[in-house]
C-alpha cells in the first residue's frame, strides 16, 4: 500500500501561488483574484447542477459551462510572459467560445415568458442556485476587467466577453427553470 499524496505543499505559505506553465505571483494579484472567482463560479454551477436530474438537458449545459470555466481559469492562471504557450479552446478562451453561447441564450430565452419586473431569486432551488452562480460569474467578469487594466490579460483576450455572455446565459437558465416550460424548438 502506497503512502497517500499530501494535499499541502507549504509553498504558498509566503502568500504566493504557482501559475500554469511556471512562475509564482501574489495570491491577491489580479490573475489569482480573477481565476479564484472563476473557480467559485464552477462550484456555484455545481451546486445548481446538484439540483438537476443527471443526464437531462440542464445538467449537460452546466457540465459544458463548468468545463469552459476551466479554460477561463487556465488563461487567468498564466502570467503574461507565458501566454504564447496557451492553446485555443483548451487553455485560452476563443471568440468562437463566446459566440457559441449566443444561440444557447436565444434558445433558452424562447422557453419562458420574460419577467416584467425585477427578479426576486428563490422561486425554485435550481433557479436560486443559478442566480447565485450568475452573481459569481459577474464578479469574475469585473475581476477579469481589473486584470486586463493591470496588464495581466491582454486587451484582446476573450475572457471578459466570455464571462459577460456566460452571466447572461446563466440568468436565462434561471428564468427558464422557474418559468413555464416550452420544449426546445426543432433545429
Amino acid at each position: 500500500m502506497s503512502t497517500p499524496r499530501k494535499v499541502y505543499t507549504r509553498t504558498g505559505d509566503d502568500g504566493t501561488t504557482g501559475l500554469l506553465f511556471g512562475g509564482r505571483t501574489a495570491k491577491d494579484g489580479p490573475g489569482p483574484t480573477a481565476y479564484g472567482t472563476s473557480d467559485e463560479a464552477v462550484s456555484a454551477l455545481g451546486l445548481a447542477r446538484a439540483e438537476t436530474e443527471r443526464g437531462d438537458e440542464l445538467d449537460g449545459i452546466l457540465i459544458r459551462l463548468q468545463r469552459e470555466l476551466f479554460v477561463v481559469g487556465a488563461e487567468l492562471a498564466t502570467e503574461p510572459e507565458q501566454r504564447h504557450r496557451l492553446q485555443d479552446g483548451t487553455t485560452r478562451v476563443t471568440a468562437d467560445m463566446v459566440v457559441a453561447l449566443e444561440p444557447l441564450i436565444d434558445d433558452v430565452t424562447a422557453r419562458y415568458e420574460p419577467p416584467q419586473e425585477f427578479v426576486l431569486p428563490g422561486e425554485t432551488r435550481v433557479a436560486a442556485a443559478l442566480d447565485v452562480a450568475r452573481t459569481v460569474v459577474r464578479r469574475a467578469e469585473r475581476e477579469a476587467v481589473a486584470a486586463t487594466h493591470a496588464g495581466w490579460l491582454e486587451p484582446d483576450s476573450q475572457v471578459v466577453p466570455y464571462l459577460n455572455r456566460l452571466a447572461d446565459l446563466v440568468y436565462t437558465l434561471a428564468r427558464w427553470q422557474e418559468g413555464e416550460f416550452r420544449p426546445a424548438r426543432p433545429r
